[in-house]
């Protein structure tokens, strides 16, 4: 049985291939989607983490689905109910949360395989690429008027996220940068000293991690700041957790901001801060 592990932490992909390599099972190793998706002819069951450096782990899924009926597990440090569901709906015929005990990860790679035990023969050659597709998880829908994003802000501490199965190496810890008391952007004003955030002159009210990554994006308005930069200088070199706690601040942000155009996604890479043109040019809104 050749398993096929996605996963672009080669800690974790090293831990998995020994586990499953104990109990009988081939594998191979992809550590992005493209590969991933070369290598699926070779595959009888697929084990795919979400956060790729290429593309979405739900779009690798959905494409896996229109040429091939594998089964696939979704293995996330996650534990979103919004994750679970977009994993599901994209074609995944399981969820495992990180973190995971071996058990159970080899019951439910059984449970699967004995699922999908009438699956016909699948694709004979490496899948290509219909169209360009998002290089991102879909993007979360902000709300109309400033508030927090449904599901991102319930009021717990994001230190508290549970840690993965196994911890992935450090991010490098960049050079640390003047303190700045006052930043700004357009009619965005946030106060270091009281740790208070306003736009226009209405008090926008954030967790601590959201304050701490939106003086970091206002240090640089219009600059890419790298996803691992974020997480050193945000969450602290040491962080383990999943690196989805990212996206769902930035999530957040843009709900309480009003307007997803706030912070700018940038495919691959991380984000930027920028001032929304309706912001710049009233006469553009509506």
């Amino acid at each position: 049985m050749n398993v096929l592990i996605v996963e672009n932490d080669d800690a974790m992909a090293e831990a998995l291939r020994q586990m499953l390599g104990m109990h009988g099972y081939t594998t191979r190793h992809a550590r992005t989607g493209t590969d991933a998706l070369d290598q699926l002819p070779l595959a009888d069951l697929v084990l795919l983490d979400l956060v790729l450096p290429d593309l979405a782990g739900h779009e690798v899924c959905r494409r896996i689905r229109e040429h091939s009926c594998v089964p696939v597990i979704v293995l996330s440090g996650s534990h979103h109910e919004l994750d679970q569901v977009l994993a599901l709906n994209s074609g995944a015929d399981d969820f495992v949360p990180k973190p995971f005990g071996r058990h159970e990860l080899l019951a439910r790679i059984g449970a699967v395989l004995r699922r999908g035990a009438g699956c016909l023969q699948h694709g004979t050659g490496a899948i290509t690429d219909p169209a360009p597709l998002p290089l991102v998880p879909a993007p979360r829908r902000p709300p109309a008027r400033p508030a927090p994003a449904p599901g991102y802000d319930t009021g717990t501490d994001p230190d508290t996220e549970p840690v993965p199965w196994l911890e992935p190496a450090a991010a490098p810890r960049p050079e640390q940068r003047p303190e700045q008391h006052h930043l700004s952007a357009g009619p965005l004003r946030l106060d270091a000293r009281t740790r208070k955030v306003h736009l226009y002159d209405d008090e926008v009210r954030v967790t601590r991690k959201e304050f701490d990554l939106l003086a970091m994006l206002l240090e640089e308005p219009g600059t890419v700041l790298r996803r691992e930069e974020i997480m050193a200088r945000v969450w602290d070199e040491n962080w383990f957790g999943s690196t989805r706690t990212l996206d769902v601040h930035v999530g957040s942000l843009r709900g309480k901001l009003g307007s997803p155009h706030w912070i700018e996604t940038v495919r691959g890479v991380g984000y930027r801060l920028t001032v929304p043109a309706a912001v710049l040019c009233p006469a553009l809104e509506g």
